[in-house]
């Protein structure tokens, strides 16, 4: 079983929409093994997308990831990284598909209530940042 990383931003967060989100990835037959809502530092919103540290991007994704509580989650699925992305649709969400998470519920490229890691290897570096082993529930 295939594993990503998703982070619900914090402008899903503010708009209320946690539940009609995870309910959407639930649907679309993923299990959540791991979640928490955490509100995000500067330093660990930059330590997390360094790998972005160069993008003109960087700062202004660094201080909106810090601006509000987010919500990490591990998720559990056959080819759950390619699927998710699937799930999720484009990062601008007027280049998404009809009824993808971001089509649905995104306001912009820069705010697009959601994160999904882009590679099984990135997902689990990704899950490692925010969860420990035992945060992490085996599904059944």
């Amino acid at each position: 079983m295939e594993r990503t990383l998703t982070i619900l931003k914090p402008d899903c967060v503010r708009k209320q929409l946690i539940g009609a989100v995870i309910n959407h990835i639930e649907r679309a037959g993923f299990r959540v093994v791991a979640m928490k809502k955490i509100h995000l530092t500067k330093e660990a919103a930059g330590e997390f997308y360094a790998v972005h540290r160069e993008r003109p991007f960087y700062g202004e994704l660094v201080d909106f990831m810090s601006s509000g509580a987010c919500v990490p989650m591990i998720l559990e699925k056959e080819n759950a990284v390619a699927d998710f992305r699937t799930v999720i649709g484009a990062t601008d969400p007027a280049e998404a598909a009809e009824g993808t998470v971001r089509k649905l519920y995104a306001d912009s490229k820069g705010e697009n209530i959601i994160h999904g890691s882009d590679s099984v290897e990135n997902a689990a570096i990704e899950a490692a940042f925010f969860f420990s082993t035992e945060e992490v529930v085996r599904s059944n």
